[in-house]
């Protein structure tokens, strides 16, 4: 027989438990489902946000929990938007202190919610503690505004909500909110364009929207676009486009917590193919679908970026009325008001278009000006149209183009500033074009058009005296370059053709062309920005992939180059062109290549062509007079020096021959090996010397040592004295910057190697490293190319894939498979891309079928 006893509170939470956490599975896979047949993003988080509030009610009133105290739902829960897997955050308002009872009554609550499944953030407070939390913290008094009652007392929630009010300074709110927005933009550089954005928080993510609700919810001016609209701040137009970027970033997070099964907000690489398919994406000739849907993100961004600054402003006027300031005339279509630049009439922009681009002529001519006023910008914006294919034909607007180019200050700051607000597309199409375009090249981090930007604000950088220490000759060369404008137009179009399909330097250039032509530049710089465009790879591509020591590679850079200008436009705009591809691609080697090229090529146009020999003695006198200072006998040079031949004198300048004989003058026939290290003169990594009877798999066992203690070798020069000794030169960097670490790393690396080279021990087996993210999801086919050099004395075997651990060494070990010996490599890693240049010799490489096996063999190990 049944018992009629009721059932406990513990008891029936213990029946409950299960019925709660099977209804919160069940109904949350329920919304998926319906969520992947009908994506309507309002739709999804409305269910679910009531599908939360029904099993908290119905927990609540099992607990029997005081109806005195009020449960409320608060952040974007409380303003009915709970993505998939967001936290759900709830205040516990209290009348009074919580008493001992109601304190272990409401730790079993939160236990309880835990464990069926809801993550939960939560404060329990009275009236008075979240009026001085609000105070303190602008956080706090945000999340309080969107409360909402899920349960309990209707008049202490009545009374929270007067005593918010109360507290609420709509102007102080609006510099708190705007400031905080200022930080969190700047934790993501101030852009959107990084390729694995936030779409909460980075700039133009679904934060920036609600900023601007969260200020006209303070303002009373509502919580929604259409009231915004209502009050004259946006158009309705505007405010139906806003929504529409609102739902597709809505949509965007809802598919990725879906995808994740958690809280996700990056866009990760994981992640963006299989968002692209759910949008019925695919791949085109020129694009992946991914690229595709990632272009359409950055552009709605971008979009949300503008009109966020645009109400901002707009807001401002209305909570925070301008003292009246009188009006001082900069001509007669604009005027300046306290720091801002007004147009004298509303239709300005809509009568004369020219205006539009005098308007950041002038925000460049007066530099006390900090931007438009809110009236101005918003005419701005609602005119953009007006730059259309007759707006660029008229003489007038391309003079004034040329003159924002032109101006001694303010060039990066008005570009991107044309750029945000949609102008500077506009005004040059093929820029538009590359607006938001990713580049899945494992080197570029940012998309084509941030790059051209982050180019031109380098080179307006080498101008600036405040860092001539940065680059002092790229500070020098463009002080004393005449007509800098032809820079900032080569940095406009170096990458503005990419995506289109073909060659992107032969279209751009094309493009460069056409547009100085019509801007009336003169036949010789015309020419010269259409060739930088053109040439803008080929100093980094000879500096870092061919033999600087040959000198018929000099004069076939040099007579590529065919003058002094060019060659200082080239070296300018390379140096700009990779300090702007990503933070981690600079270093002090490729710095270094790059001036050793340009000095050499400039020796070379200046007419100075002194014979081989002459470079040679140059260089070995320099040596002499080093070592000199280091008080060796006026003959410890000869007997290394005689084992040396022309070769090694023309791959090493004068320091390294000096170093290398001051350490090996009395160990020329030694037969244990002689490690040395030193910290690289060029100022970043490790200079390590190897010397030792020669031996099989040498370079392989230097590069898998290397590689164990994770240093990227990025330039080895491999000599064979004429007595069959191995006098070997690397460089070494710390893929982690930890340049303090490197004067620790030098014993460890003499001794270390020293002992493994000395053993011949066996070659161990690559490390098997893990890939990045980015290689993983868009790899590169390995390419391997092996042909014989103009002299025909060696090969060149140039290798490109995807970095990753071990890379170097799983090639060195299948070039002692094939008998096949090393003199140079250079290792050059472009973000996560390596692209290495070996030049290599043996009996193998005459026989075209074993050239053959070598590559397939070399693209099996780097297809590891």
């Amino acid at each position: 027989m049944l018992s009629s006893t009721p059932l406990s509170v513990s008891a029936q939470t213990e029946v409950t438990l299960g019925h709660w956490k099977q209804l919160l599975i069940e109904r949350r896979s329920a919304l998926q489902g319906d969520y992947q047949k009908h994506p309507f993003p309002p739709r999804l988080l409305n269910h679910h946000r009531k599908l939360i509030d029904g099993i908290l009610q119905d927990i609540f009133q099992v607990l029997e929990l005081p109806r005195t105290l009020s449960l409320l739902a608060v952040g974007g829960y409380g303003r009915g938007q709970l993505f998939p897997y967001s936290d759900i955050d709830l205040l516990i308002l209290l009348r009074n202190d919580a008493d001992l009872i109601l304190r272990e009554q409401l730790e079993r609550l939160i236990g309880l919610l835990w464990d069926i499944g809801l993550e939960v953030g939560h404060s329990v407070r009275t009236i008075p503690e979240c009026q001085e939390q609000a105070r303190k913290d602008v956080t706090v008094q945000t999340t309080l505004m969107e409360a909402r009652l899920l349960y309990g007392s209707p008049s202490l929630f009545k009374k929270f909500s007067q005593a918010t009010l109360a507290i609420m300074d709509s102007a102080t709110f609006f510099q708190a909110k705007q400031l905080e927005q200022h930080q969190r933009h700047a934790r993501f550089y101030d852009t959107a364009n990084n390729l694995e954005p936030n779409l909460k928080e980075s700039p133009g993510g679904l934060r920036d929207l609600q900023n601007i609700l969260w200020i006209s919810q303070a303002c009373g001016l509502g919580t929604s676009w259409q009231a915004l609209a209502k009050h004259g701040l946006i158009t309705q137009h505007e405010a139906r486009q806003i929504k529409s970027h609102e739902l597709f970033l809505q949509d965007l997070r809802i598919r990725l917590h879906y995808l994740a099964c958690r809280r996700e907000d990056r866009l990760m690489f994981d992640y963006q193919g299989t968002l692209a398919q759910q949008f019925g994406l695919s791949d085109s000739s020129n694009h992946r679908a991914s690229e595709i849907l990632m272009q359409r993100y950055y552009r709605t961004a971008k979009s949300v970026n503008q009109l966020n600054t645009i109400l901002l402003q707009n807001l401002r006027s209305r909570i925070t009325p301008v003292v009246p300031v009188a009006a001082l005339p900069l001509n007669e279509r604009f005027q300046q008001r306290g720091e801002l630049l007004e147009a004298c009439a509303e239709n300005l922009f809509e009568r004369e278009p020219s205006a539009i681009l005098e308007s950041f002529l002038l925000l460049q001519r007066h530099p006390e000006l900090k931007g438009m006023s809110a009236a101005t910008l918003r005419a701005l914006w609602r005119a953009r149209g007006r730059v259309n294919q007759a707006f660029r034909r008229d003489s007038k607007h391309r003079a004034l183009f040329m003159q924002i180019l032109r101006q001694p200050s303010g060039i990066t700051r008005e570009l991107r500033r044309m750029n945000q607000y949609g102008i500077l597309g506009r005004y040059l199409p093929a820029f538009g074009q590359v607006v938001g375009q990713m580049q899945h090249d494992l080197f570029h981090a940012y998309t084509v058009d941030e790059h051209i930007l982050r180019v031109v604000r380098n080179l307006r950088r080498f101008t600036m005296a405040e860092f001539a220490h940065e680059y002092p000759l790229c500070s020098r060369l463009i002080s004393e370059f005449p007509r800098q404008e032809v820079l900032i137009l080569a940095g406009l179009f170096h990458d503005i053709a990419k995506g289109r399909g073909g060659d992107h330097s032969q279209l751009g250039s094309a493009d460069a062309m056409h547009f100085c032509k019509q801007h009336g530049l003169s036949t010789e710089d015309t020419n010269l920005v259409a060739w930088l465009v053109e040439n803008h790879l080929t100093m980094s591509s000879t500096a870092q992939k061919q033999d600087l020591s040959d000198p018929e590679v000099i004069s076939a850079f040099a007579a590529r180059v065919g003058s002094e200008r060019h060659l200082s436009a080239l070296y300018l705009l390379t140096v700009a062109d990779i300090r702007g591809t990503s933070p981690n691609v600079w270093n002090a080697w490729k710095a270094k290549l790059l001036e050793d090229l340009f000095w050499v090529a400039l020796r070379r146009l200046s007419g100075d062509t002194a014979p081989q020999d002459g470079y040679l003695q140059s260089r070995q006198t320099e040596a002499l007079s080093i070592i000199r200072l280091y008080a060796l006998s006026e003959h410890a040079h000869e007997a290394l020096w005689s084992q040396l031949d022309t070769a090694y004198f023309l791959r090493h300048d004068a320091q390294e021959i000096a170093w290398h004989t001051r350490q090996l003058w009395a160990k020329v026939q030694t037969q244990s090996p002689v490690v040395k290290a030193r910290l690289s003169p060029i100022g970043e990594g490790l200079q390590v010397l190897i010397y030792t009877p020669d031996q099989k798999g040498l370079f392989a066992r230097i590069c898998g040592f290397f590689e164990r203690i994770n240093y990227n070798i990025v330039e080895a020069k491999i000599h064979t004295t004429r007595h069959h000794y191995a006098l070997d030169s690397f460089l070494v960097l710390d893929p982690a910057n930890k340049t303090g670490h490197y004067r620790d790393l030098i014993g460890f690396v003499e001794h270390e190697l020293g002992r493994r080279i000395a053993t011949q021990a066996p070659l161990e087996p690559p490390v098997k490293g893990r890939l990045s993210r980015h290689v993983k999801h868009f790899p590169i086919a390995p390419e391997v190319n092996i042909r014989q050099d103009e002299r025909g004395a060696y090969h060149v075997m140039s290798v490109t894939a995807g970095d990753r651990p071990g890379l170097l060494y799983s090639i060195a070990r299948v070039l002692v498979n094939y008998h096949i010996d090393v003199h140079t490599a250079k290792i050059n890693t472009l973000g996560e891309r390596a692209e290495d240049v070996f030049l290599i010799s043996g009996d193998m490489l005459t026989d075209s079928k074993a050239v053959v096996r070598l590559e397939a063999d070399l693209l099996e190990a780097l297809a590891l």
